[in-house]
């Protein structure tokens, strides 16, 4: 299972062939993962205002297939690791109806205190409402 969230292709997601621009399965992605947070109870602001950035250190993506213009996607998330500052999520970009994988990828985001720029520990509370209210996000093993 993995947190799922629904997108559609607009003109702006496109290049002039009417195909995703490939930095866009990027920002799908972000999204996914900062609606994973708010489902779980955090937004971003909340966050910032507590002095907590989140920083990707890590991407890597394989394009499987391309999205086009009006295509309805599914955006999937699981968290396949948490060790200390970092999260690794796993997710990919689908075809809502077909199920197609469009691509795939791992992105490594970092916690980060903002006063001082430099790695933290996620927090528990943000952690433990992330597992109790969006449970579908877990893959990894405890």
């Amino acid at each position: 299972m993995a947190y799922q969230w629904p997108v559609r292709v607009y003109i702006e997601d496109t290049d002039f062939g009417g195909l995703v621009y490939y930095a866009n399965h990027l920002k799908f992605m972000e999204r996914a993962r900062t609606e994973s947070l708010r489902a779980a109870g955090w937004s971003q602001a909340e966050l910032i205002e507590a002095g907590i950035i989140f920083v990707v250190g890590r991407v890597n993506v394989r394009y499987l297939a391309p999205a086009r213009l009006d295509q309805e996607l599914c955006i999937e998330t699981t968290i396949k690791e948490h060790r200390g500052a970092r999260l690794l999520f796993a997710q990919a970009v689908n075809d809502r109806l077909s199920g197609q994988h469009l691509s795939r990828g791992e992105v490594e985001v970092i916690c980060v205190e903002a006063s001082r720029m430099r790695p933290c520990r996620w927090p528990m509370d943000l952690i433990d409402t992330m597992r109790a209210k969006v449970p579908e996000l877990w893959t990894e093993q405890e």
